[in-house]
């Protein structure tokens, strides 16, 4: 028996958005093993996400921090074990007993059956499906008062598709989905959206697209942490508002595109 560590909310229609990396909560086994603290946690973690979730009528949501379980990553990358395997960041005081990795692995498979059953019904049902695989990054990372990362190489939203086996078969909805996302009137200007350019994509949208290789359509959207503050987790309310409303505005093209493949 494992626990739920994520939640499913199903709806009508071939639109699907996650957000795994939302989950702050850690196991009670398992936190009196951590040594992290909960900001430092915070911070490499992608809160908001579960709120632009509900852009889709099919939803996922974790609810675990990764540094329990990381969902986006290989089963033997799951469970961060080394310095760097979490950025340098040291998780765990010591060596982490095998019973804490084989629980929080079990989760891990659970979580990856369900996806693998909720998927299916979606190719069953329409045929091709879209996933919004919706997380977010970190661009100060030199401190607080530190310089921003360089916007050049950090775009305000990057779209990963490289895990696709096959990008030409879904050129119509990655197009569109940018092109809409860069002509939303976001507050301050438009947003600078780029593939590929900070993220290719990880493990879900490698497996998914690996497993439903002609029906599974994931982008791997990566925000930048524009609407917060990464260091101290306070967010602008009207900022994180303001994301989600730009990609609520890209579904209908997404689907109109879709729809003509």
């Amino acid at each position: 028996m494992t626990d739920r560590i994520w939640v499913t909310e199903r709806g009508a229609g071939p639109l699907v958005a996650t957000a795994i990396h939302d989950g702050h909560e850690v196991r009670t086994d398992a936190l009196r093993l951590m040594a992290l603290d909960e900001s430092s946690r915070l911070r490499e973690e992608d809160p908001w996400t579960a709120s632009w979730t509900t852009v889709a009528p099919n939803r996922v949501v974790g609810l675990r921090s990764r540094f329990e379980v990381d969902l986006n990553r290989p089963r033997e990358k799951a469970v961060y074990l080394t310095l760097d395997d979490a950025w340098g960041l040291e998780v765990w005081r010591g060596k982490l007993p095998s019973k804490i990795v084989d629980a929080s692995l079990a989760e891990y498979d659970a979580f990856y059956e369900a996806l693998k059953e909720l998927y299916a019904g979606l190719e069953s049902r329409h045929g091709r499906f879209v996933v919004f695989d919706l997380h977010t990054y970190n661009h100060r990372r030199d401190g607080p008062d530190g310089p921003e990362a360089d916007p050049q190489a950090n775009p305000q939203v990057n779209v990963g598709t490289g895990t696709m086996t096959d990008r030409k078969l879904w050129a119509p909805v990655i197009d569109r989905f940018m092109a809409d996302l860069s002509s939303f009137d976001y507050p301050g200007g438009a947003l600078d959206v780029r593939e590929n350019v900070r993220f290719r994509g990880g493990h879900h949208g490698r497996w998914a697209h690996e497993t439903f290789p002609r029906s599974a359509c994931v982008l791997s959207i990566e925000v930048k942490k524009i609407f917060m503050d990464e260091w101290t987790g306070e967010a602008e309310a009207t900022s994180v508002d303001a994301v989600g409303r730009a990609i609520e505005s890209t579904v209908p093209g997404v689907l109109e595109e879709l729809n003509r493949l």
